[in-house]
């Protein structure tokens, strides 16, 4: 696989690993789109697997996997977990995958849906992909690339 190059935005994934279900979202360049809702299976095995699948559909180069630090900005017991299972999906996955600050993107998310006008239920089936999303845009954002 050759380099990226670095004039060109990149397709990237963006994942927001939750308990029961796992947010994705993609883009081609500058803007992020939520994409899909893995429901977890219990084995990371199969869930990773899955999101090998989207990453390929996607035809993505990049993983960016939100990292749930404390308000602090320290990392406790819910980004040590995170960054243990980032490594495993790293370990599974052809392109590079990186952590990104997700603080605050679920609760973002579910604001925003209730502006809305989603009910609990249906903000709770689109809630995941939503925030992986504003994880991944905050990342685009934050990695600005040349304008032609």
């Amino acid at each position: 696989m050759s380099a990226p190059d670095p004039e060109r935005p990149r397709r990237a994934i963006g994942v927001d690993l939750g308990s029961v279900r796992i947010g994705v979202a993609v883009s081609a360049g500058t803007l992020a789109t939520p994409y899909e809702v893995v429901a977890r299976s219990g084995d990371r095995r199969r869930d990773h697997a899955a999101i090998g699948r989207l990453v390929e559909e996607a035809g993505a180069e990049v993983v960016v996997v939100g990292l749930p630090l404390s308000l602090d900005g320290s990392v406790g017991p819910a980004a040590r977990a995170a960054l243990d299972e980032v490594e495993e999906l790293a370990a599974t996955l052809d392109v590079p995958v990186e952590t990104y600050d997700e603080r605050l993107t679920t609760v973002t998310a579910d604001r925003q849906l209730k502006e809305q006008g989603l009910d609990a239920s249906a903000r709770r089936r689109v809630v995941d992909k939503v925030a992986a999303a504003i994880l991944l845009q905050a990342w685009l954002d934050s990695h600005p690339h040349p304008t032609p």
